[in-house]
């Protein structure tokens, strides 16, 4: 049988996420940290449990996935809130510039490199918004906390991703190429851009056509058809597929009457590639890249915690959020995976001569996607947010 291995895989994996679910309720840990660890433990570095060449097919659970949580996220930015909008925004803006310029500061005292200050600052903003969606959502978490959490991983990384464009342009012009600068702010304009234009024509006529062909009924294939398809064409023009599907989520969550069950026919199929997603970001972790942090790498990741707790503070007082949520909003935003490592590995391709910067950041990755689930399932506790389930809106009938 041609895929006897691959329905291994994913039956497998499914099984082992129930396993992971229960156990964590009892030892209170996320099953992202527990899924992250049982795939890092079948991974290369250890057992090497799944043939070799069998993390080719990685790229499009990753891409499937992060479009249906890009998706889920969108349904957070709803207009009905206008007041937690402009909260995330201000907190989000905060955070990203207080992680970047800790970061930055840290790393130029240390190596005294402008250039390596400026890619690594703005790397250190992304953030990994399936994990702390998993996480919110196994917690059953309800609050103001849990709401702006929900809205600010939702649109940092469109914020790093404008800051990472900008910084490649500062480390061109330093390095006497301006053309490369250029076409470094043009790519990474065109991107961000593209992507919310690409979610805006796709999302008004979801929209629109959400609940029509079935009055009443859920509507799992057109919504999972617009999400797929938002994701196809946001890779063929080398968009973020992510930001395409978050955008399409905020125009369904805004304009469409039956607003709520698309996102509960997306969350409802989600589930097991979600589970997928974790085991393989698990397999891939390279424990071997851990030793090479070493100090530069401690650094980093000290001054990303400090930037992230100092962004949430400072963001908090300037919107006006409660003293709890101030305290907690910086830790809820420590994990980061995949969009961080796509940055740094544009960084050293671009700039070859700094090749410390992507061993530094797989290391550090490997440390925040295995404590940083934990640290925002802690913070939710604390907040006395956690076991109140979803706060959903009636749909209009």
């Amino acid at each position: 049988m041609h895929y006897a291995t691959e329905l291994l895989l994913i039956g497998g994996t499914l099984l082992l996420a129930l396993a992971a679910h229960g156990l964590g309720q009892k030892i209170h840990v996320p099953r992202v940290t527990l899924m992250l660890l049982v795939g890092a433990v079948a991974g290369p570095d250890m057992l090497a449990v799944l043939p070799e060449n069998s993390d080719e097919s990685f790229g499009f659970v990753t891409q499937l996935t992060l479009a249906m949580v890009g998706f889920l996220l969108g349904e957070r930015m709803s207009g009905k809130n206008l007041s937690e909008g402009r909260e995330a925004l201000i907190v989000s803006l905060a955070v990203t510039l207080a992680t970047a310029f800790a970061v930055a500061v840290v790393i130029w005292f240390l190596t005294g490199n402008v250039a390596a200050a400026l890619l690594l600052g703005s790397i250190a903003t992304a953030t990994a918004p399936a994990a702390t969606l998993d996480v919110l959502r196994e917690a059953g978490a309800r609050g103001p906390l849990t709401r702006l959490v929900y809205q600010v991983v939702a649109i940092d990384d469109a914020w790093g991703a404008v800051l990472f464009s900008l910084a490649l342009v500062a480390v061109g012009l330093l390095a006497g190429s301006a053309e490369a600068g250029t076409t470094a702010l043009l790519h990474g304009v065109t991107e961000v851009g593209g992507s919310i234009v690409l979610g805006l024509l796709l999302g008004f006529p979801m929209a629109w056509l959400t609940g029509r062909l079935r009055p009443g009924e859920p509507m799992l294939l057109e919504s999972a058809g617009f999400v797929f398809v938002a994701a196809g064409i946001a890779g063929l023009f080398e968009l973020s597929y992510l930001l395409t599907c978050m955008t399409l989520g905020v125009v369904v969550a805004n304009k469409a009457r039956h607003h709520v069950r698309p996102f509960r026919s997306i969350e409802g199929i989600s589930e097991p590639f979600l589970a997928l997603f974790f085991f393989m970001a698990g397999y891939q972790l390279e424990w071997s890249a851990l030793p090479t942090l070493g100090a530069l790498g401690l650094a980093y990741v000290g001054a990303r915690v400090i930037g992230r707790l100092l962004g949430g503070q400072v963001g908090g007082y300037l919107a006006g959020s409660d003293h709890h949520t101030r305290k907690r909003i910086g830790a809820c935003l420590m994990p980061q995976a995949g969009v961080a490592l796509g940055l740094a590995l544009v960084a050293t391709d671009r700039f070859p001569e700094m090749s410390y910067v992507l061993p530094l950041v797989i290391g550090a990755t490997v440390i925040f996607e295995l404590v940083g689930p934990p640290l925002t399932l802690i913070q939710l506790r604390r907040a006395g947010e956690t076991g109140k389930g979803y706060e959903e809106e009636p749909d209009e009938d």
